[in-house]
């Protein structure tokens, strides 16, 4: 009975089990149906919007294609407006061309007529012309060539003597104006500027208290003196001249080292080749700085502010270099103050000038290019140095190497001259001397007509004279400055030179 009941609860429970699967299936269903109808209704709602905005997308498209269809359409017709109109331009443009090319041909055809005309008249003037040359040639006697060739000499002749006539009244003119002035400023110039004569030559001389010393100097078998020789580059002559050594070379720099040194060893009391080459040494770098100090004093003293360390070392070496046997230096001083004076005078800029006067012949102390002229080796260190482009130029043409594009450049070439041709300032060798004034006078002797010629006032003055027969009054002008152009173009000199022509007539008589 227990069984029974026991399958009877199982038996209900899976009948009760199967009636709940059944009931939940189509519960579900249900659901799923009410879902699947739902989704397609949105499915639908959604598609019809899509539909809807494609439709106003495409709208708005075609709109906006229309648009621009429109406005290239409108473009193209103006284009074409444009077109027509250019064309009916090029059309009356072409109408006027057809007018004018016809005048044009008209206008050819007359000037053609013209020139005939004209060539025609043209042949009836040459043969009158020739009718006419020889007529004259029978009345004078003489060919038209001759007689063309003696007109022609004839005005050569007279616009010679006009010419000569205007050149002298010319130049009387500018020496009545220009002399007075120019004789004030240089004058002026002169006396405002004192220096002292310095005459430096290759020799210097140490003098000694004993010949024991000498002999100390001298060392064992020489040994000192070929040290000290081959430490300073200078040659040591020891002779029988008492109490005193000579030190030869042409670098005034060597000699002031070799005679520093002998000064300090002979004092020292040691004297041997490491002793030597120490002092040289020593003696070499004390120089370097009392150079470069000298420099630095010059410029001060000179109010010259700003130049380049290398500059201010190059104005310091001028104290040991000489131009004929003038102090560098000195004279660089000298031609600043005269080009300073002479600047200002002009109504230009003193200070330039100074610069440039004092920097003109720092080429000669530089050691660099040397087969290059110290006016254009200065020039090239000025240059090099940043210094204004009229300094560079006015060092660079102070012998006139250089073609002159300042107006300092003048004043530092006339302020050299002066301070270089000053009587007393420098001396030339005798033979070189003697050469310009021989050479001088021969360049006067080799003109027809001169008879005699003499130098004198030192090479300053050049006197001619030349024959009355053969030379005129207005030939001798033409030939004193011939004469003066010649010795400027070919001859080297200090200052100027004065071109004196004579011309005389002697008449001579004797009574028997």
């Amino acid at each position: 009975m227990l069984l029974y009941y026991i399958l009877s609860a199982i038996a209900g429970a899976i009948v009760a089990l199967a009636a709940y699967i059944i009931i939940r299936k189509a519960s579900l269903k249900g659901r799923r149906d009410a879902i699947i109808e739902k989704a397609e209704l949105e499915a639908e709602n959604i598609k019809q919007q899509k539909i809807l905005q494609a439709k106003e997308k495409f709208i708005q498209l075609k709109s906006e294609h229309e648009d621009y269809v429109n406005s290239k359409n409108k473009q193209l017709a103006d284009k074409e407006n444009a077109l027509r109109q250019k064309e009916s331009q090029l059309g009356q443009l072409s109408g006027e061309l057809g007018r004018k090319q016809h005048e044009l041909d008209s206008a050819k055809g007359q000037v053609r007529s013209q020139m005939e005309k004209l060539e025609r008249k043209q042949e009836e003037c040459d043969k009158l012309l020739a009718q006419t040359n020889k007529q004259l040639e029978t009345i004078a006697g003489m060919t038209a060539a001759e007689a063309k060739n003696m007109l022609v000499e004839n005005l050569k002749a007279e616009a010679r003597t006009e010419a000569q006539a205007y050149i002298n009244d010319t130049m009387d003119d500018a020496r009545l104006n220009a002399a007075k002035e120019a004789k004030r400023i240089v004058i002026n110039t002169i006396q405002r500027t004192a220096t002292e004569t310095a005459i430096e030559n290759a020799v210097t001389t140490f003098p000694i208290e004993n010949d024991e010393i000498k002999g100390r100097i001298i060392g064992r078998e020489g040994r000192n003196i070929r040290a000290l020789e081959a430490a300073t580059g200078v040659e040591i002559v020891v002779d029988d001249t008492p109490d005193a050594i000579m030190l030869s070379a042409f670098d005034p720099v060597r000699r002031e080292v070799a005679r520093l040194a002998l000064h300090q060893l002979v004092i020292d009391g040691r004297i041997h080749p490491a002793r030597i080459e120490e002092v040289v040494a020593k003696v070499s770098r004390q120089l370097e700085d009392e150079i470069l100090e000298t420099g630095k004093r010059t410029c001060i003293d000179l109010g010259i502010h700003g130049l380049n360390i290398e500059l201010v070392k190059l104005i310091g070496r001028m104290k040991y270099r000489s131009s004929y046997g003038q102090n560098l230096l000195q004279h660089s001083r000298e031609v600043a103050n005269i080009a300073a004076i002479m600047a200002s005078e002009l109504g230009l800029n003193p200070k330039i000038a100074k610069r440039a006067g004092l920097l003109h012949d720092i080429g000669k102390v530089s050691d660099e290019d040397p087969d290059l002229p110290h006016a254009l080796l200065g020039a090239k260190l000025a240059e090099q140095y940043k210094e204004r482009p009229e300094i560079v130029n006015a060092i660079g043409s102070h012998h006139e190497e250089m073609e002159m594009t300042s107006t300092i450049s003048p004043i530092v070439l006339v302020a050299d001259a002066i301070s270089g041709a000053r009587p007393g300032a420098r001396r030339e060798v005798i033979e070189s001397y003697i050469k310009r004034l021989k050479g001088m006078e021969d360049l006067a002797a080799s003109y027809p007509g001169v008879t005699k010629s003499y130098a004198i006032q030192a090479g300053r003055e050049l006197r001619v004279i030349v024959g009355a027969e053969q030379v005129s009054d207005d030939d001798a002008g033409r030939l004193s400055a011939d004469i003066a152009q010649r010795i400027q173009d070919e001859m080297t000199y200090p200052g100027q030179v004065k071109i004196t022509v004579i011309r005389e007539t002697r008449s001579v008589a004797y009574a028997k």
